[in-house]
């Protein structure tokens, strides 16, 4: 899988001021920042992850992760633009160290919560289990058993794929992610207006 040399860095949303420092799931003690999301806020398609990855270098520059590169390439293949995508996740902060993972996902879910409802997209992405476990609030589903298809999920069309640094590192699995991004771009485009 060839990455392209042309990876930029998407607008990333504000925190809410309000929110900056919510300390109600204890990840404000691992030293990470809030990160609400990336991409349009009023995208049709939220992309939902499980967590931030690493936004900055050693020297606290901005750099395109493996998972946006990945991302990046995914969507620049199906024809969807940043302008189609909005990217969040069920954690706002990147954990460093263990943490109540049950608990932190159920409490920081309120958060994305928050976003659909100021904004509501037409589809939501469900990228690796983590995210799709949160979303669909059931433990016992994985993408493997449910990509392909549409899911109706708290009033939303919900489809999922494999977790784009799974795809980094298990490059075998690159086919059915561009199949399962091919998937949503195609009932994208049948809904949005020429």
């Amino acid at each position: 899988m060839k990455l392209p040399n042309d990876c930029t860095l998407w607008p990333e949303e504000p925190t809410p001021e309000h929110l900056k420092d919510c300390n109600k799931c204890g990840l404000d003690k691992h030293g990470t920042r809030m990160v609400w999301g990336e991409g349009n806020s009023q995208a049709p398609i939220y992309i939902l992850l499980d967590n931030p990855g690493a936004r900055e270098d050693r020297e606290n520059k901005p750099f395109v992760c493996g998972t946006r590169q990945t991302l990046q390439k995914v969507a620049n293949e199906v024809g969807l633009t940043v302008d189609d995508l909005y990217v969040t996740y069920v954690l706002k902060r990147r954990p460093k160290k263990a943490y109540d993972k049950e608990k932190t996902r159920e409490i920081c879910m309120n958060h994305f919560a928050q976003q659909l409802e100021l904004n509501k997209p037409l589809f939501i992405f469900c990228l690796g289990n983590v995210a799709v476990q949160s979303f669909f609030q059931n433990h016992e589903v994985d993408v493997k058993s449910l990509r392909g298809n549409w899911h109706d999920v708290q009033g939303y069309e919900t489809t999922v794929a494999y977790h784009p640094l799974a795809v980094r590192r298990r490059p075998n699995l690159w086919p059915l992610f561009l199949e399962d991004w091919k998937f949503l771009a195609e009932r994208y485009f049948q809904t949005k207006p020429s």
